[in-house]
């Protein structure tokens, strides 16, 4: 579908362009564009996050590169760092026997002896400017080589920065595209929740349902009740009065009155 779409697009920009002469050029630029972007907006968001994640973890190999390199470098900074120790070293033990050579020449001896040999005062001079010479040479090559392990120190220590950054980096970008993913995921679920579309009356429907059955559970009830009541049988006692003073005399335990008295009462009142 993609090829279509790119080869459809150019050949209307050919065509456009066989019409529009000089300006051919840009209309194919700016057809590119929209197609490219159009084919990028197509690309499945899911695609897209394994696409960053393993671009992510692509920069494994560089890390494994730069930490090696990095390695190697402070082995051979500590390894120059040696050779300067031991320069300076044999440098300080050079200029001690220089200045005892010089400070013998100043006392004005013409015989010197120095480990049970003796020796004029012109082989001293010779020697010693030999010795100065080479004194003078090793000192030039030691802060030559002090120079160069200060800049291989600092380009170390920038490499050093410059490999933190790309880990943490790399951890922040493994970060954000595991966000991406969560966000992805909810997206889709907000999605899927919002397709759910409830049918209003199939609702209404049920809950008719369930009243009508609650209503022909309630008539059952009540006629499983009424098969209870006999009414078919016998009456074994007189019914009960229904003259409501008698009722309450009863229920009061109240001796009945007199004729007289009650007609006494009538008549006062």
């Amino acid at each position: 579908m993609f090829k279509k779409i790119i080869i459809t697009s150019l050949a209307m920009l050919l065509v456009g362009g066989v019409v529009i002469g000089s300006g051919l050029k840009s209309y194919v630029s700016t057809g590119y564009e929209r197609v490219a972007e159009s084919v990028k907006d197509t690309v499945p968001t899911e695609f897209q996050i394994d696409r960053a994640r393993k671009m992510v973890r692509d920069l494994d190999p560089e890390i494994r590169r730069s930490m090696e390199v990095i390695a190697k470098e402070e082995v051979e900074v500590a390894e120059l760092t040696r050779r300067i120790e031991d320069a300076r070293t044999k440098s300080d033990k050079d200029k001690g026997d220089i200045m005892r050579l010089q400070a013998d020449l100043q006392t004005g001896r013409n015989v010197f002896r120095y480990a049970g040999n003796t020796y004029s005062a012109e082989e001293v001079k010779d020697d010693l400017s030999r010795r100065f010479t080479r004194f003078k040479t090793a000192d030039a090559t030691l802060e030559s080589l002090e120079k160069m392990r200060d800049a291989r120190q600092r380009n170390l220590d920038a490499a050093r920065q410059k490999l933190t950054a790309m880990m943490s980096a790399q951890r922040q970008l493994q970060v954000e595209v595991e966000n991406l993913q969560a966000k992805l995921k909810l997206v889709e679920v907000a999605e899927a929740s919002s397709d759910l579309q409830f049918d209003d009356s199939q609702l209404a429907r049920a809950k008719q349902l369930m009243a009508d059955i609650r209503t022909k559970l309630d008539v059952a009830a009540k006629l499983a009740n009424a098969d209870t009541n006999y009414h078919d049988e016998i009456q074994l006692d007189e019914p009960s009065s229904d003259n409501i003073v008698d009722q309450v005399a009863e229920y009061f335990e109240l001796s009945p009155p007199h004729v007289g008295e009650i007609a006494t009462a009538s008549y006062q009142e």
